[in-house]
């Protein structure tokens, strides 16, 4: 498949995980990358390895380092296309036990640093006819236990979302979110023990009864893909649930 022949794309926390599987599948189907991460070091060797065009690593809650990044991508790129949100950050802690601090840095990595990328990123979009995708989460949906902040953050994210879509429509910019369920990553391994404490259920009972199994982060990547290329062109202000039933399920 090439169905993202030629577009340019910045993502931010893609050294690993979910975004390196966007990274990786938007290479595959004929795009231009240029890996984004907190970690410099992990985001070059990503580079290497999967044959993105380049870096521009930086912490999304500096929005000066944002704001040079999507610039030093561009120059690389020649111009972008699409913005993956991608990086943030899970923080366990009972709502009312959380420290401010955390508070403050969870929203901090999940909703100030789209909004600062896609205020960047939005006149070099404008050019290109371009879009945003950002990721969210099935927490965004509804509550969790241990996640109320994570879960806020993705709300968050979400309304965003169709607000941009809303406000850029008239300037031929898309903006989606893509929620997944609990998916094979490190950021799910670490929820792991508190969750069976809070839930005393086997995790893996947990996933298998609720979703069927993880996600995997090439099943995230397959939808990104899709809604940054040309076949999603009239999608926007859409959230695309990925979860396999959990959240469609009462019981």
């Amino acid at each position: 498949m090439s169905e993202l022949d030629g577009k340019r794309i910045f993502i931010t926390g893609s050294a690993r995980g979910i975004g390196r599987a966007i990274a990786a599948l938007a290479i595959e189907r004929g795009a231009q990358v240029v890996i984004s991460d907190v970690d410099a070091e992990a985001a070059e060797t990503t580079r290497v390895e999967i044959g993105a065009a380049g870096t521009a690593s930086c912490d999304v809650t500096d929005e000066a380092a944002v704001e040079s990044a999507i610039e030093e991508a561009v120059g690389i790129l020649g111009g972008l296309d699409v913005l993956v949100n991608n990086a943030g950050i899970e923080i366990s802690s009972p709502l009312v036990t959380q420290s401010t601090e955390s508070f403050d840095k969870i929203f901090a990595v999940n909703v100030r640093g789209p909004f600062v990328a896609t205020k960047a990123a939005v006149p070099h979009l404008v050019q290109s006819g371009g879009n945003i995708v950002n990721i969210s989460s099935v927490a965004g949906l509804g509550g969790s236990p241990l996640l109320g902040s994570y879960c806020a953050t993705k709300a968050a994210l979400i309304q965003m979302t169709r607000v941009a879509a809303v406000e850029l429509r008239t300037s031929g910019v898309r903006v989606n979110a893509v929620c997944p369920g609990f998916a094979d990553t490190g950021m799910v391994d670490r929820l792991r023990p508190d969750f069976e404490a809070a839930t005393q259920v086997p995790f893996g009972d947990l996933v298998a009864a609720k979703q069927g199994r993880l996600g995997t982060p090439e099943d995230i990547a397959e939808v990104v893909c899709f809604l940054a290329s040309d076949r999603a062109s009239w999608v926007t202000g859409s959230s695309y649930v990925l979860d396999g039933g959990l959240t469609a399920s009462l019981v």
